[in-house]
């Protein structure tokens, strides 16, 4: 490479720095500004964000959110516009370095004191209705969860039927004669009879509890209803949470009611009395031959009821051993809180307010490479030809005042020497 294409080179990259340079002048007058813009936005929906999480509406709650949203303005602006300074400047690797890890620490605070409370800002209404949308959701679960199991525990009304209507056949065949070969109202009567009895008196139970069943669970659909309403509402959320509160109390009052109107333990218990409560009668045989008739009948009787109390205790321990609606409860959030939680939902809200106060990052970024490319073309080049026609004009005044400020010293000290005169020779 000539000593030609050296100085097209760097003339090449003086010309691109004085560029950059310029522009960055002109940059340079509204920065500061906008910087200041975009710290005072961030306090205002920081001090929204701590409005909702500070009790009460008095004057020391408005200092406190205030005193708060302004020291964090302050903080984004003091912060940003130190770096926008010195990084850029930075020339060592080290230096360079070190700001970059403040920056990073220092993003991470503005993101821990300011951002998380612009984002309650920004969508802390929408968080918290979520919130009520998702307890909705798990008390619709729980509800059906309730009704299902009380359902099905209506189911064994059937098998209770069947057991009833096997033990009335056979008393039935009894009168007849054609179980202990005696016809009548005998022993082996009396006793089918009472079991009979006791299992018609569960059915009985056991229907009795469908209409309570269904008008709850049609109560809490109508509170479901209701409570859905709120959601959408127009007017304060926090407002609204109250009401859905009270809503929810009520609700989780009649998902225990549905947990308490399933008669699966009724019949369980039932089965396990059905065998163990049989009262045996005295046998009234005219015979003895009669009455040995009438005790095995009895036993077989009695295997007949260890049969069906088995069955009709593995029928409610099914619905006992399915899973219990999930436990359910409301819990009041503030509208911090439910961003954090649901943050996943409220992407675009979070992007917002992280990036209103980590935006002039960017700008640090560009500075720096900008400043990076301008020392780059100024590389090689000698003082006298990085000087700028208003840099050389303003030199030439220089010199045009020192040279007019040595010819005044230069005047004024002739002007205190002493005179001499001639002597005159004659003399």
């Amino acid at each position: 490479m000539t000593d030609d294409d050296i100085s097209r080179d760097e003339a090449r990259g003086l010309r691109s720095a004085r560029e950059l340079e310029g522009h960055l002048s002109w940059l340079d007058a509204f920065t500061p500004a906008a910087l200041g813009v975009l710290a005072v936005a961030s306090g205002i929906y920081t001090y929204l964000g701590v409005s909702s999480l500070l009790d009460g509406s008095g004057p020391m709650t408005f200092l406190a959110a205030a005193a708060y949203s302004i020291a964090v303005s302050v903080g984004i602006f003091v912060f940003w516009s130190y770096l926008m300074r010195l990084l850029p400047a930075m020339r060592t690797a080290g230096g360079f370095v070190g700001l970059g890890i403040a920056t990073l620490v220092g993003s991470l605070a503005i993101v821990a004191m300011s951002s998380w409370l612009n984002a309650a800002a920004l969508a802390g209404g929408a968080a918290v209705e979520q919130h009520l949308a998702r307890t909705v959701q798990d008390y619709q679960a729980s509800l059906e969860r309730a009704h299902l199991i009380a359902v099905s525990a209506q189911g064994l009304e059937r098998d209770v039927a069947r057991a009833r209507t096997s033990f009335e056949d056979l008393s039935e065949q009894e009168r007849a004669g054609e179980l202990s070969g005696t016809a009548g109202r005998g022993a082996v009567f009396r006793l089918l009879n009472q079991k009979a009895d006791e299992l018609r008196a569960l059915e009985a139970q056991i229907a009795a509890q469908n209409a309570p069943i269904q008008s709850a669970f049609e109560e809490g659909n109508d509170i479901l209803s209701r409570m859905r309403a709120l959601i959408v509402e127009q007017g304060s959320v926090e407002q609204r949470s109250v009401t859905f509160s009270e809503e929810s109390v009520r609700l989780a009052g009649v998902i225990t009611t549905l947990r308490q109107l399933q008669v699966a333990p009724l019949v369980a218990r039932a089965a396990e009395d059905l065998r163990a409560s049989v009262v045996l009668p005295e046998l009234d045989g005219r015979s003895a031959g009669v009455r040995e008739d009438q005790a095995a009948t009895i036993g077989s009787v009695l295997d007949a009821l260890d049969g069906r109390a088995a069955t009709l205790r593995a029928a409610a321990e099914e619905v006992l051993a399915m899973p219990p609606p999930q436990e359910t409860t409301y819990t009041p959030i503030s509208s911090a809180d439910a961003v954090i939680r649901y943050a996943g939902n409220f992407a675009p809200s979070w992007a917002g307010a992280i990036a209103i106060d980590l935006l002039p990052g960017v700008l640090v970024f560009i500075l720096a490479v900008t400043q990076a490319a301008i020392r780059r073309g100024r590389e090689g080049a000698a003082t006298e030809d990085t000087l700028t026609l208003a840099e050389l004009r303003a030199a030439m005044r220089a010199m045009r005042d020192i040279e007019t400020s040595m010819g005044q010293a230069e005047t004024a000290a002739e002007a205190r020497r002493p005179r001499r005169f001639p002597v005159d020779a004659a003399e």
